[in-house]
C-alpha cells in the first residue's frame, strides 16, 4: 500500500492533510442547517470531532481518507473531499466510498467535482481499487449532480434504506452511485 500523498492539488484547489485548526470552521460548517439538512441529526461539536477522527484515522490504516480543502487566496478551509473505506453494514462492503462537505458559501462553484475527480484519480491510481462508490439521501440532489459531474452512474437495484436513518423518516431512502476505475479495463 502506498501512502496517501500528504496534499493533492487541482486547477483551482489545494487537498491536504488536516490541520487542528481546521475543527473550529468543520464543527461550524456541521452546524449550518442547510449543510445538515440530508444527515439524520445536526452533528454536535463533539460528533463533528469524533467524525474527522474516524475519516482521517483511516489515512493510516487503509491508505486513503478524506482531505482537507483549502482555496489558495481565498480560504484556508472550506470542508473536506476524499475517499475512504465504507462502513461494513452497507450492503456494497467492502467498498471504497467518496464523499465531501463544502461550507455553503462555497456552494455552486464546481469545488465538489473537481476535487471529487482528484481523489478518485488518486484512488485508482495509487491504490488500483477496482471502482469508487457514493451515495446520498435521494432528495440530495445537488450531491448527485456532483457524482454524475465526476462521471459516476447509478443503478436503482443498488438504492437501499440506510440503518442510520429510522425506517419512518423521509430521508431513509438512498441512492448508490458508481465509477469503475478506467485503469482496471486495460
Amino acid at each position: 500500500m502506498k501512502p496517501q500523498p500528504d496534499s493533492l492539488r487541482t486547477k483551482r484547489l489545494v487537498l491536504r492533510r488536516w490541520r487542528d485548526g481546521d475543527m473550529d470552521a468543520f464543527r461550524a460548517i456541521n452546524t449550518d442547517p442547510e449543510v445538515a439538512r440530508y444527515f439524520p441529526t445536526c452533528p454536535t461539536p463533539e460528533e463533528s470531532d469524533d467524525l474527522v477522527r474516524r475519516l482521517t484515522a483511516f489515512t493510516q490504516s487503509a491508505g486513503i481518507g478524506p482531505w482537507a480543502v483549502e482555496v489558495p487566496g481565498e480560504a484556508a478551509f472550506i470542508g473536506f473531499i476524499g475517499c475512504w473505506p465504507t462502513r461494513p453494514q452497507l450492503h456494497f462492503a467492502p467498498a471504497i466510498e467518496i464523499g465531501w462537505r463544502i461550507d455553503k458559501r462555497f456552494w455552486g462553484r464546481g469545488y465538489a467535482p473537481e476535487g471529487a475527480q482528484a481523489a478518485i484519480q488518486d484512488a485508482f491510481e495509487r491504490l488500483d481499487v477496482p471502482e469508487v462508490v457514493a451515495y446520498t439521501t435521494v432528495a440530495n440532489e445537488a450531491s448527485r449532480r456532483v457524482m454524475e459531474k465526476v462521471g459516476m452512474t447509478r443503478d436503482p437495484a443498488d438504492d437501499f434504506d440506510h440503518f442510520l436513518f429510522p425506517q419512518s423518516h423521509p430521508l431513509v431512502r438512498h441512492v448508490v452511485y458508481r465509477i469503475g476505475n478506467p485503469l482496471s479495463l486495460q
